[in-house]
């Protein structure tokens, strides 16, 4: 790899010296550091032609971020982890220097992930549409109630729900909130589609594990008294679509994949024990 883009959060990298020290070290090795974008948020993204990799430098929130605002580029990316915990951010401060010589000499191997696709159907015809590499959370978003939904897969119906809310996640997803919410953890390379109701107000809910290829469709009916219920749809934490009785959203497989390097050989099990023992 000779051409690098970096995408830097820049509350994590504050004075950009993760940045530079990243982007010093490739240019005096010989590579191309053709942008580096410094604002988490940034929307439409021009990446240069012939880009070979992102370097993302944040945590895994910016990963994800920068998953989506790559996904019609379909250049592969790599975390440096400057946050917490992370999963997805795979490169730790301490081995900067180590993951950049491997990187250039081709020393990796890379994923692909699957993502998710949801397309929110409003009563009044309007459509909205977004990506997820992790997840789609419907839950939400004003006092504390108890929300409905009727879920549906295929077009046929599958359950009510009582709860806080619900998470549709990949793989990928399966170690954030879906983890949170007692879902089960998979392995990120699997093709599934995984289904998790948050504080179900049954004792009989659990989660739902369905085929990469199965449609869930989420329906938002009344509230109690036949109130109009008000939730909101959030794509990876970032993009949040409001919904009330009478929207839907269907969520997918997209037809697109994120690519992730990988210089790591240990396995995902050796991983997740490493960090469920931190």
């Amino acid at each position: 790899m000779k051409n690098f883009f970096l995408i830097t959060n820049k509350a994590k990298d504050p004075d950009g010296s993760y940045t530079e020290r990243i982007a010093e070290y490739l240019k005096a090795h010989g590579a191309a550091v053709s942008c580096a974008v410094f604002c988490r948020m940034a929307e439409h993204m021009e990446v240069p032609e012939k880009i070979e990799c992102v370097i993302v430098l944040g945590g895994d929130g910016t990963l994800l971020k920068a998953a989506r605002d790559m996904i019609e580029y379909e250049i592969p990316l790599i975390g440096v982890n400057l946050g917490t915990l992370g999963y997805l951010a795979e490169v730790e401060v301490s081995s900067i220097e180590q993951a950049l010589h491997m990187l250039l000499a081709g020393e990796y191997t890379q994923e692909k992930r699957m993502m998710l696709t949801g397309r929110v159907f409003h009563k009044e015809d309007r459509e909205v549409h977004d990506f997820a590499l992790n997840d789609i959370v419907i839950s939400r978003c004003g006092p504390l109630q108890i929300l409905n939904f009727d879920i549906y897969v295929n077009g046929k119906f599958l359950n009510g729900y009582s709860a806080d809310g619900i998470i549709v996640a990949t793989p990928t997803g399966s170690t954030g909130y879906n983890m949170s919410a007692g879902g089960p953890i998979v392995e990120p390379s699997a093709s599934l589609i995984l289904l998790t109701p948050i504080c179900p107000h049954t004792l009989n809910t659990r989660s739902i594990i369905l085929s990469s290829e199965d449609e869930v469709t989420i329906a938002i009916p009344e509230g109690r008294e036949k109130t109009i219920q008000t939730v909101e749809a959030s794509f990876d934490g970032t993009h949040k679509v409001t919904l009330q009785t009478g929207d839907k959203i269907m969520i997918k497989r997209a037809s697109k994949t994120t690519g992730i390097l990988k210089l790591n050989t240990e396995s995902f099990l050796e991983i997740l024990h490493k960090k469920m023992g931190d």
